[in-house]
């Protein structure tokens, strides 16, 4: 029997459906809600042929373990994780200097998600993120996302510095954020194959990650706040690659 894994909340179901019907086993939703926007998503699933269950509010929380589903849960089938395999194949089919995003221990899956939301709105071409020490592919991390996590590659690499060297030798830059950077990323000229490396929620890049950037930046901060949440810095930093780039 092929493994399965749980997604919910409206605009990750609803963006599986689009992209991915074929993955979708059984749908859960609740029993008695009655609004367009939740009809319209079961009707686009009987569509495809995937049953619908209707549930009570107490069991479905306990199938999202509490967390927020917004009346709809779908079992589907699990997808393969991608490792450091996968990235040359992605890097080799595209059409244009590559366009990476690094997260360097991400644990918290609302950040990650938040991360991956922003990466497909701003065109990346795919995440990259240490296998150990970071939060993976969770259902709250698909939630928070979404649909970016089904659009955009998450690569999950056992050495995120030898990662990172491979990428050097392809002709990739990459440009690490950290506080003590003495280099504005608004003075910095953001074209060409390029990484953007962030670092974890608390501790920021770590020493090793940091000492194979080619170049540290940092965000000006003109208040009393000394950092800002990783996926706000994140959208931020993604943005002025996408505003220089244009």
């Amino acid at each position: 029997m092929s493994k399965s894994e749980l997604i919910y909340g409206m605009h990750a179901v609803d963006a599986l459906l689009e992209k991915q019907p074929e993955r979708v086993i059984e749908i859960y939703a609740l029993k008695g809600r009655d609004d367009e926007r939740l009809n319209t998503l079961l009707a686009k699933a009987r569509e495809w042929g995937v049953s619908v269950q209707l549930m009570l509010r107490k069991s479905m929380d306990e199938k999202s373990e509490g967390e927020q589903h917004q009346g709809i849960i779908a079992r589907v089938k699990a997808v393969k994780i991608l490792t450091d395999n996968d990235l040359d194949p992605i890097l080799d089919n595209l059409d244009k200097p590559p366009f990476l995003l690094i997260l360097d221990g991400i644990t918290d899956p609302h950040n990650l998600g938040a991360c991956l939301r922003s990466a497909d709105a701003a065109g990346v071409d795919a995440v990259i993120i240490p296998k150990d020490n970071s939060v993976s592919l969770t259902p709250v991390v698909r939630k928070v996302a979404c649909g970016a996590a089904e659009s955009v590659p998450l690569i999950h690499v056992t050495n995120l510095a030898r990662t990172m060297r491979a990428l050097q030798e392809k002709g990739v830059w990459i440009y690490g954020t950290a506080g003590e950077a003495t280099q504005n990323i608004y003075d910095c000229k953001l074209s060409g194959a390029m990484a953007l490396a962030m670092g974890a929620e608390d501790k920021g890049l770590r020493r090793l990650t940091r000492e194979h950037c080619d170049e540290l930046i940092k965000l000006p901060m003109a208040g009393a706040v000394s950092s800002l949440n990783v996926s706000v810095a994140t959208g931020i930093c993604l943005f002025e690659v996408v505003r220089q780039r244009r």
